[in-house]
């Protein structure tokens, strides 16, 4: 089909990856494509299906095979979509390993790390530059994502980093967690905290290259946090979900950015929870959070 305009949604057969695909699919328009994406054929062609035929879904939905942890795979695909359609309007990153707190962390790292940060990088290098005038590219992160709450030793890593840097600081810390130094140069024991630290450094680090062109044609390029949502990956996590959002209500924040008619230049390229940046020095190490979690 020849769309008019292109949506790709990552992580997106359950919790907020579907909900955003859900949302995309209603709030666009008849002649545009929402491609949910993720690494179970099965799973993906009965998540686009259903999607397909709810009741307020406007727009065409596909499913697409897309393993994130392969960057070739996240290449191909981006070369495929600027080939058949002239690059995408929206790209969604949302994918993310599910770790439990009673799970060794560092026997975990390897997928945590090629899910969330490995992919982010391939994302934002594959999709970055068939972006079209007017696009989205949006990671979801979390408020853990600003530099505070890393230990101050590793503040230089990431801050100012461009995105080989940033690269380069996540395979470090992924070696030191290997060779059980990590804990040693000040990295935290929950993977969480550096993996949404080095996303939003990799989505800063992209922005500040593009900002001045982005801006003039009205692109928009950040990270968002959505805040505590209500899904199987975060429920081992907290005890307290009375004023957790359902994936629904979460992603509405999320697509309020991604359909906003202007860009406000305070939010490009910054971590954005609920229309507002987060300041990027903010946050606190995560002491109490280490302690009770296996190494």
């Amino acid at each position: 089909m020849n769309a008019s305009r292109i949506a790709l949604v990552t992580g997106a057969n359950q919790g907020l990856g579907r909900a955003l695909a859900e949302g995309l699919a209603a709030r666009m328009d008849p002649d545009d494509l929402v491609l949910l994406t993720g690494r179970s054929h099965q799973r993906v062609s009965d998540a686009a299906r259903e999607v397909a035929q709810l009741p307020g879904t406007r727009s065409h939905v596909q499913g697409q095979v897309l393993d994130v942890t392969d960057t070739d795979d996240i290449a191909r695909l981006a070369d495929e979509l600027r080939a058949r359609h002239g690059g995408v309007d929206v790209v969604l990153s949302n994918a993310v390993a599910r770790l439990l707190p009673e799970e060794s962390q560092a026997e975990r790292a390897d997928e945590f790390i090629d899910v969330s940060n490995t992919a982010t990088h391939a994302i934002l290098r594959s999709f970055g530059p068939v972006l079209r005038p007017s696009g989205r590219l949006i990671v979801v992160a979390s408020s853990l994502g600003t530099l505070g709450h890393l230990d101050p030793r590793l503040h230089h890593l990431f801050d100012g980093a461009s995105l080989d840097q940033v690269e380069y600081a996540v395979e470090s810390w992924r070696s030191a967690i290997h060779n059980r130094t990590a804990e040693e140069a000040g990295w935290p024991r929950w993977l969480n905290v550096p993996s949404k630290v080095a996303q939003v450094a990799a989505v800063r680090a992209v922005a500040a290259e593009r900002r001045e062109r982005d801006l003039a044609d009205g692109t928009l390029i950040a990270s968002v946090c959505p805040g505590m949502v209500d899904t199987a990956t975060s429920r081992p996590w907290f005890s307290d979900f009375s004023q957790a959002q359902s994936p629904s209500e979460a992603a509405r924040a999320v697509l309020d950015l991604v359909f906003t008619e202007h860009v406000d230049p305070a939010l490009y390229g910054e971590l954005v929870r609920f229309g507002k940046a987060l300041p990027w020095h903010d946050g606190t190490p995560p002491v109490e959070q280490d302690r009770l979690l296996r190494p």
